[in-house]
């Protein structure tokens, strides 16, 4: 596993199989809806710009789009989604926060319940380990592609409302305070410079690290996560 287990997560992402894009499309099309209930408009909703683009990434339909967003105001009459968090330990004691969007609660506890305990973990409290942070990924073939100076990139970055970077070798990692994502994003669109994420994510404080045995482990772990279909997102505390 990457420094930041996002890149993995993104890349597969944009890789989705013809035989689960189905699943795929639901799962955005839920994390639409949630977002735009807060609006409809995602020039004035940040959070429904970026789940607009996660649906984009992975060729959701047009009318997909609009019918999750029509959801999320309550106009096409299904059934009410609820975004939940469940937290626990994965495989080598590994911590997860686990972000789900369902309209079954019961189903959702039920499911996520037997994740754990089919791959060796258990539920329990792991938030404490975990703060929110505005997170922001730039593939390293787009920063190549800018010709930047990394020092001067940090100090405009950091006036722009970053509070830590990292250049790992998928790319660029910016961090910044959550009301800050949307002045940073908007700064990097100044610079031409595309995203392959932003978003609020859950970010831990102490991390930890797998030895290979373990990483096999965690990784068939994670792909049941993602295989679930109320499952939205998830953040481990995974070097």
């Amino acid at each position: 596993m990457s420094g930041h287990s996002k890149w993995a997560t993104t890349k597969r992402a944009k890789a989705v199989v013809d035989a689960k894009r189905g699943a795929a499309f639901t799962k955005i099309a839920n994390q639409i809806s949630i977002a735009a209930r807060k609006g409809a408009d995602p020039t004035m909703n940040f959070a429904l710009a970026q789940a607009i683009e996660r649906g984009r990434a992975v060729n959701m339909p047009k009318d997909n789009v609009e019918r999750a967003i029509k959801r999320g105001g309550g106009g096409d009459g299904g059934a009410q989604l609820e975004e939940l968090l469940y937290e626990g330990f994965g495989p080598a004691q590994s911590q997860f926060v686990i972000k789900v969007v369902t309209d079954s609660r019961n189903r959702a506890a039920s499911n996520i319940r037997h994740i754990f305990s089919k791959y060796g973990g258990n539920m329990g409290a792991v938030i404490w380990n975990f703060e929110q942070k505005g997170v922001i990924l730039i593939s390293e073939e787009h920063w190549k592609a800018c010709k930047l100076e990394w020092d001067d990139f940090m100090l405009e970055a950091i006036d722009n409302g970053a509070d830590d970077m990292k250049h790992e070798e998928e790319g660029v990692i910016i961090f910044t305070k959550t009301e800050d994502l949307m002045k940073t994003k908007h700064w990097l669109e100044s610079k031409k410079l595309s995203t392959e994420s932003a978003d609020i994510e859950y970010v831990a404080k102490e991390k930890l690290e797998l030895s290979d045995a373990d990483k096999s482990k965690v990784e068939t772990f994670v792909d049941a996560l993602e295989e679930d279909e109320d499952v939205s997102d998830y953040f481990s505390n995974i070097e």
